[in-house]
C-alpha cells in the first residue's frame, strides 16, 4: 500500500517540478581591460570575447559595467574617467552578453596608477532622493550581479548613519544569493552585533522617494514614500520577510554628499529557474543615528536565463488559488531601441490570458514618462491602451526613444523603456496554468517577440468530508455505513489525485454449515437423524485507504478510478450451533422426547483481513468544490467482496 500512495503521490507532484532550464555552457570566457591616459582623463576600453547570436534574435552586443576604485561607477561602454586623488586604483568591468548564448566572460581586476588628477573635481550629483538601489543585470542561476547602494546626505549637517541590505526572501524555500563581496569607499563599517538600539526619536522633516516597485507582501507594503519614523517595525517587517541582511555604519558625511556601496551577489543553483518570476532585495537607510527617521527601497528583479533587454515577467508566477480573488497580479514589459535612430511609436501587443479581465488594466508606471492618452487625437506625447479579444495593446504615441546603435548616446539606460501594470482575475477562472508574451514594434520594424510570462498556481490543499452506505451483493443481510475524509488538491481544475480515509460499520452473515446424519445406536431404540445447523455474524469496524486519480469533465461532473487497502481493525464474530433429531431425513417427524440444542460462542479478533482492490466512481454536483453525490464500484482482489459503495462528499 505505501508503494501505491508513493506512486500516486510522484505522478500528481511531477507537473509542478518542471520549469525552463538554464544555460548550461560552462566555457569561461575573459575580457580584459585596456585603458589610455590623456592628461588627467582616463580612458577605458573593454576586450571582449566574440558573441555568439541566438538565432533569430536581434543582433547580439554587450553591456558594460565599470567599477573605478574610488566610489564611481559607469554604465558606458568606453567610459573616461578623471579622479580627484593620486594613488593606486583597482578597476573592475562586469561585461553582459544580450542576445547571446554563452556565459558573461570574466574580467579580473586590473590596477592602475594615477599620478594626473583633476583637483577641482566634483561628482556630478545624480540623486534627487536620500536613497536608490541599481543593479548592473538581471539574475541567472550560477552567475553574478552588482547591486549598487547608492544613498545621499539630504540634511544641512554632517551625518553619521546606517545602510541595510535585505536579500533571500523568505517567501522562497531555497535561497537565491550568496553574498561574496562588498565594496566601500568611504569608511563604511560592518555591523556584527544584531542588537539594535533604537533611539525612538523623529526629526519633523520628512523627504520623498519614487518608487520603482511596490511590495504587495506584507501588510506594511514597503515601497518609497514619506520618510518613515518607525525604525523598529520597518526591520522587523524586513527580517519577517528577508533571511539574509548585510549591516554598515557610515561617519562624517557632509550635506549634499552622495556615496555609493557595491554588493556582489551570486546567484545559486537552486534559484528559482521560472524565466517570468520576480524577485526583490529591499534597502534601508538611516541617514542620521539620532533619530528614527528612515528610508525604504525595494528593488525587483527577473530572473532570466539569458540576458534580453525586451522581456515579459509578473509577481503572479505562483499563486495561492484561494486568496486570488481580490489580487491584482502585476505584470512588467521591458524593451530596448537597438536601432540606429530615435523611436517615435512603441507599439506592445501583449497577450491576455483568459483568466483575466483585460477591462481592469491599470498602468501603474511607465518610461518614457507620458500622459495617459484622451479618447480623441493629441500632438502630445501619451500612452494609449486598446484591446482585441485576445490582447491589450499599450502604444507610446509621440515618443523621442534614443537607439543604442545612434550617434552620440552615451547613456545606455536612456535607450530602454518598459509599461508595468496590474490586472484583476475574471468571475470565472479555472485553475490552470497560463502562458502570455508581447510583441514589441518600434515605428514600423517588424516585432519582436518576447519570452512567455507564466501563470501558475499552487496545488493547495482540499479537505473532504465524506459519508454513505456500502452495499454487498454477496453478502446475505448486509449493512455497511461509512464516514470518513478526503484529501485532494484544492479546486484543480481537470486531473488530480485524491487520498481518503474511511471508517465503516460493517455488520453481515456467514456462510450456514448444514450436516444430516443418520444415528443407528440411539438410546430411543431405532434409528434417527441428527441435523446440526451452524451460522455466524459478524460486527466489524473496517478501515480503507483508497488513493485515485480523479478527473472533472466539467464543473458538475467528476470521474474517478484507483486502487485501495482495506482492513478490519475490530472484527467480532457470533458463532450460533443448533442440533435437532428427527426419525426422517427430511425432518419432518422430530424424535419425541430429544429437545433440539443451541449453543453459541464468540470471538474477537483486530486487524485482520487485509484486502485489496480495484475502484472506479463517478460523481455528480459541484466536481471541483462543494458538496457532490457518487458511486463507487470496488472490485476486490478477494472472493465475494466486491461492493457498491454510494455516498455524499463536501470539499472544502
Amino acid at each position: 500500500m505505501k508503494t501505491i500512495i508513493a506512486i500516486f503521490f510522484t505522478i500528481s507532484i511531477t507537473p509542478l517540478s518542471f520549469g525552463q532550464d538554464t544555460q548550461t555552457d560552462t566555457t569561461t570566457r575573459i575580457a580584459t581591460i585596456t585603458y589610455k591616459t590623456i592628461g588627467n582623463q582616463v580612458q577605458f576600453t573593454p576586450n571582449t570575447p566574440e558573441l555568439n547570436q541566438i538565432a533569430g534574435a536581434p543582433k547580439a552586443f554587450y553591456t558594460n559595467y565599470w567599477e573605478f576604485g574610488d566610489g564611481t561607477y559607469s554604465k558606458e561602454n568606453n567610459p573616461t574617467k578623471a579622479y580627484k586623488k593620486a594613488g593606486d586604483y583597482q578597476v573592475r568591468l562586469w561585461a553582459t552578453n544580450n542576445y547571446e548564448t554563452g556565459k558573461p566572460p570574466t574580467t579580473r581586476p586590473k590596477k592602475i596608477r594615477i599620478d594626473n588628477v583633476d583637483n577641482a573635481l566634483n561628482e556630478q550629483a545624480s540623486m534627487e532622493e536620500g536613497i536608490d538601489l541599481q543593479r548592473n543585470r538581471e539574475p541567472i542561476p550560477e552567475e553574478e550581479i552588482v547591486v549598487i547602494f547608492k544613498y545621499k546626505n539630504t540634511k544641512n549637517y554632517t551625518t553619521n548613519g546606517k545602510l541595510y541590505l535585505f536579500y533571500n526572501e523568505t517567501a522562497y524555500n531555497n535561497d537565491n544569493f550568496i553574498l561574496t563581496d562588498t565594496r566601500t569607499h568611504h569608511g563604511e563599517t560592518a555591523l556584527e552585533n544584531d542588537n539594535l538600539v533604537y533611539v525612538s526619536k523623529s526629526e519633523n522633516n520628512a523627504f520623498y522617494a519614487s518608487a520603482e516597485t511596490k511590495s504587495l507582501r506584507t501588510y506594511l507594503s514597503p515601497q518609497d514614500s514619506t520618510e518613515r519614523q518607525n525604525l523598529p517595525l520597518t526591520l522587523e517587517d524586513a527580517k519577517a520577510n528577508y533571511k539574509n541582511s548585510s549591516k554598515l555604519s557610515f561617519s562624517a558625511m557632509q550635506p549634499n554628499e552622495e556615496r555609493n556601496v557595491f554588493y556582489t551577489l551570486t546567484t545559486t543553483p537552486e534559484m528559482l529557474k521560472d524565466t517570468s518570476a520576480i524577485i526583490s532585495v529591499r534597502g534601508v537607510y538611516v541617514p542620521d543615528d539620532n533619530y528614527d527617521n528612515h528610508n525604504v527601497k525595494d528593488m525587483e528583479m527577473e530572473i532570466v536565463t539569458s540576458h534580453d533587454p525586451n522581456k515579459m515577467s509578473s509577481n503572479a508566477t505562483f499563486l495561492n488559488y484561494r486568496l486570488v480573488r481580490f489580487k491584482k497580479p502585476k505584470f512588467k514589459i521591458r524593451f530596448q531601441n537597438n536601432g540606429e535612430g530615435p523611436a517615435n511609436t512603441i507599439k506592445l501587443e501583449t497577450d491576455i490570458p483568459d483568466m483575466f479581465d483585460k477591462t481592469t488594466i491599470e498602468v501603474l508606471d511607465m518610461y518614457p514618462k507620458v500622459k495617459i492618452c484622451p479618447k480623441y487625437e493629441v500632438t502630445y506625447s501619451c500612452l494609449d491602451t486598446t484591446y482585441t479579444k485576445k490582447q491589450a495593446i499599450f502604444t507610446f504615441k509621440n515618443i523621442y526613444l534614443p537607439g543604442s546603435e545612434q550617434k552620440n548616446v552615451k547613456e545606455y539606460d536612456s535607450t530602454k523603456g518598459f509599461v508595468q501594470y496590474k490586472i484583476k482575475f475574471g468571475k470565472d477562472f479555472h485553475k490552470k496554468k497560463t502562458k502570455s508574451r508581447t510583441a514589441i514594434i518600434f515605428d514600423k520594424n517588424d516585432p519582436i517577440i518576447t519570452n512567455y510570462s507564466t501563470t501558475r498556481f499552487l496545488p493547495g490543499i482540499s479537505i473532504g468530508a465524506k459519508a454513505g452506505y456500502n452495499s454487498f451483493s454477496d453478502l446475505d443481510n448486509s449493512k455497511s455505513y461509512f464516514v470518513g475524509a478526503t484529501i485532494s488538491p484544492y479546486k484543480s481544475y481537470k486531473w488530480y489525485w485524491q487520498v481518503e480515509f474511511l471508517n465503516s460499520f460493517h455488520s453481515y452473515d456467514g456462510q450456514s454449515n448444514f450436516t444430516n446424519t443418520l444415528i443407528e445406536n440411539t438410546p430411543v431404540g431405532f434409528p434417527y437423524y441428527e441435523r446440526k445447523t451452524t451460522s455466524k455474524t459478524y460486527n466489524n469496524v473496517d478501515w480503507e485507504l483508497p488513493v485515485l486519480a480523479r478527473y472533472n469533465i466539467n464543473n458538475y461532473i467528476g470521474l474517478g478510478a484507483g486502487l485501495q487497502g482495506m482492513f478490519s481493525i475490530s472484527e467480532k464474530s457470533k458463532a450460533t450451533a443448533t442440533t435437532a433429531y428427527f426419525e426422517d431425513e427430511a425432518g419432518t417427524f422430530p424424535v419425541p422426547n430429544l429437545d433440539t440444542t443451541t449453543t453459541n460462542s464468540s470471538e474477537s479478533s483486530g486487524f485482520t483481513n487485509f484486502r485489496t482492490g480495484f475502484l472506479v466512481e463517478a460523481t455528480v454536483g459541484f466536481a471541483r468544490i462543494g458538496p457532490s453525490v457518487g458511486a463507487r464500484y470496488v472490485f476486490n482482489f478477494k472472493e465475494n467482496y466486491n461492493y457498491m459503495q454510494l455516498y455524499a462528499i463536501w470539499k472544502f
